[in-house]
């Protein structure tokens, strides 16, 4: 597993907590990434991603809402929103090229969500892209060797 796919996991937790627990979270969601067991880059990368999506819910939400048809992002699977909104804030950002934040968003739906919310959040994901446009950035995000596990399992 990648160091920016465990960066993206533990993002994705403190999110969560944040969703759950509100902005008083703020120094747990810290203290939990800290405490984690990935090593110096994943956990530099963690933080950043966490504090800027956090920052950046209201812009996501609002792009995702346009996408998710049929579905308040209120009533959604707190996971699958968090990794809708995770998704949303890496493609706006332009972090990373578009088929890596969506597959990668994939394989934390799988992770940690319901059979059918790897579909869900592919279809919205893509839309979202789709909006947003631009030249799809070639290359890797740096660090993302993962999507070499990633590239595996596509063919298993």
């Amino acid at each position: 597993m990648s160091s920016r796919h465990r960066a993206r996991r533990l993002a994705l937790q403190c999110l969560c907590c944040l969703d759950a627990q509100g902005d008083g979270a703020v120094e747990l969601v810290h203290e939990f990434i800290d405490d984690s067991k990935e090593d110096d880059q994943a956990i530099l990368a963690a933080h950043e991603l966490a504090r800027e999506a956090f920052a950046d819910l209201a812009e996501c939400d609002l792009v995702l809402a346009r996408h998710a048809r049929h579905w308040e992002l209120g009533r959604l699977a707190l996971v699958d929103r968090n990794i809708l909104r995770l998704g949303a804030f890496e493609l706006r950002t332009e972090r990373a090229p578009k088929k890596v934040v969506i597959t990668e968003a994939i394989r934390l739906a799988k992770e940690f969500s319901t059979a059918e919310s790897p579909r869900f959040i592919n279809g919205v994901l893509d839309a979202v892209a789709k909006e947003l446009g631009g030249d799809e950035k070639t290359g890797r995000d740096e660090g993302d060797e993962g999507d070499a596990d990633s590239d595996r399992e596509k063919r298993a």
